[in-house]
């Protein structure tokens, strides 16, 4: 059999990757630095007092399910990104929504709120939660890195920045858990600031650590 003949029967037996392939090594390193970074959490700054008051707030379940809900569309994201040839468009456009949705509800809580307009966007703690986010999710970037150096991103700084929004939301969500901020408009700015600074972070360093 001549090369050419050769070649061209094995590679007729290849099959793509699916872009579900990967979620385990992506979910390990996620969840191994989801619980350091709790433990850094609690060390540092403990859980808030009147969790379980709190627990059963509107605004507690608001910031809950932002958080969490951007973790996971930039976990989607980043796995999507992590296999060559595959189209993540759809996956990043998403992102927007809860962004989108929050910031609405910000909006509405300033127009009808009775309480200072200063207050509802400065909160008592902006000076520290972006900075305190984006601490606590360093331990979820670094898995989210571990994570995806097993697979084959090609856009190394697009896949980077997509590892930090992951971590850098997972962060927020686990710092959630000791801020006691409870204002809409708060959290869609300054949380929202706090996760874009990991993903900035991860545009950077995706370029040197993803390489292969």
């Amino acid at each position: 059999m001549k090369t050419d003949d050769l070649i061209a029967e094995l590679s007729g037996q290849l099959r793509p990757t699916p872009p579900s392939a990967g979620v385990m090594p992506l979910a390990i390193g996620i969840g191994a630095g989801a619980v350091a970074s709790a433990v850094l959490m609690i060390a540092w700054l403990g859980i808030r007092p009147d969790l379980s008051p709190a627990m059963h707030t509107g605004a507690y379940w608001a910031k809950f399910g932002y958080t969490l809900l951007f973790a996971g569309l930039a976990f989607w994201a980043a796995l999507r990104l992590s296999h060559p040839g595959t189209n993540a468009r759809s996956a990043m456009r998403a992102i927007a929504l809860p962004i989108a949705a929050m910031l609405a509800l910000g909006v509405v809580e300033l127009a009808t709120s009775g309480e200072s307009k200063s207050l509802l966007f400065y909160g008592h703690s902006h000076q520290v939660c972006p900075e305190r986010i984006f601490v606590i999710a360093l331990p979820v970037f670094a898995g989210a890195l571990w994570g995806l150096r097993k697979l084959a991103p090609t856009h190394l700084a697009l896949t980077g920045a997509m590892a930090g929004l992951l971590a850098g939301a997972a962060g927020a969500w686990v710092y959630a858990f000791h801020c006691d901020e409870s204002g809409m408009l708060f959290v869609s700015v300054w949380y929202t600031l706090g996760i874009a600074a990991v993903g900035a972070l991860g545009a950077v360093l995706g370029r040197l650590v993803l390489r292969w």
